[in-house]
């Protein structure tokens, strides 16, 4: 019996292209995730593990698309192959069934190893450019919900023995912003 030709499609973001990704390869079904390849922990990928069965064959765009990392994409080449299933790179034209191949495997490792590289060099360029805007005095992450004034008044009311959960109304924030707002000033005060 002829097994099913399922497609996995990953890409960072929601709202980037997925077109590309097997375009023309006919597939019985598909999953596709819009979040990083930094780890396995994602909805689609394991919806498109639990679907796959022997005699199956999982298309992928690219080594990167399934993993970033090299020990991960081993460990699925390798659970997926001893349960039967092979697993088709396109735009690496690789192909591994279970078979023995050590072209195949070295190729593999290589392309592994530098979608992990290319993991690691987003990071630190990320690192970078956040530096980079700090030193600028650019706001990084979410302003701040209260003002250098608002916080003085909150802990001068907090002091004077004003419940919390009144304040934390009355200042529009929640009560976890508030308790983080008077842990963060004690740390620095």
């Amino acid at each position: 019996m002829k097994g099913q030709s399922v497609g996995y499609i990953r890409v960072s973001s929601i709202d980037q292209n997925t077109a590309r990704q097997l375009d023309g390869v006919e597939l019985d079904a598909s999953f596709e995730d819009h979040c990083s390849g930094k780890d396995t922990n994602r909805p689609q990928l394991k919806a498109c593990l639990k679907h796959l069965r022997a005699g199956d064959r999982l298309h992928v765009h690219s080594i990167d698309r399934l993993a970033r990392s090299l020990k991960d994409l081993q460990v699925l080449v390798e659970e997926l192959t001893e349960q039967g299933i092979s697993i088709q790179f396109h735009k690496e034209n690789l192909t591994f069934t279970g078979d023995s191949n050590p072209m195949h495997t070295l190729m593999f490792q290589m392309m592994g190893a530098f979608a992990e590289f290319e993991r690691s060099m987003i990071r630190e360029r990320q690192r970078e450019g956040i530096a980079a805007a700090r030193k600028q005095g650019k706001q990084i992450g979410a302003k701040p919900k209260l003002s250098a004034e608002q916080v003085e008044e909150l802990k001068g009311r907090v002091a004077a023995g004003e419940h919390k959960k009144v304040l934390a109304r009355a200042f529009g924030v929640s009560r976890q912003t508030l308790y983080n707002v008077l842990n963060h000033t004690a740390l620095t005060d």
